[in-house]
C-alpha cells in the first residue's frame, strides 16, 4: 500500500481548521498538556503563528496518514512543537512537545 500524499497547503488548512473549530485534542495530547503544563490556548497560539517543521513530519503506517509538526513560541516565549494529523472529521492534535527544555 502506498503512502498518502502529504498536504501541500498545511498552514492554511491548520488556520481554517482552527477558525472553523474542526479540531480535537486526542487523549494522548490531553495527557501531555497536563504533564507539560501547557494550556489549550497556548497550543492554538502556536498553531496559528508557528511554522511547519517539515523535517519532523512522519508517516504513521498504523493510521495510514501523515503526522505534521508545527513549531512556535507561546506568548511567554516557551518553544513548543505540536504534532497534528488529519482524518475525515478534521484536524487531530496528537501531542505537545516542550522543546524549550
Amino acid at each position: 500500500m502506498s503512502k498518502a500524499p502529504k498536504i501541500e497547503n498545511l498552514i492554511s488548512l491548520v488556520q481554517r481548521s482552527l477558525s472553523n473549530g474542526d479540531y480535537v485534542f486526542t487523549g494522548h495530547a490531553n495527557q501531555r498538556l497536563q504533564h507539560r503544563e501547557v494550556t489549550r490556548l497556548e497550543v492554538k497560539q502556536v498553531l496559528k503563528s508557528g511554522f511547519h517543521e517539515k523535517r519532523k513530519d512522519k508517516y504513521d503506517d498504523t493510521y495510514g496518514s501523515w503526522n505534521y509538526s508545527i513549531s512556535g513560541k507561546t506568548l511567554d516565549m516557551r518553544a513548543l512543537r505540536i504534532v497534528i494529523s488529519f482524518d475525515e472529521d478534521g484536524m487531530l492534535i496528537v501531542t505537545v512537545i516542550d522543546i524549550s527544555k
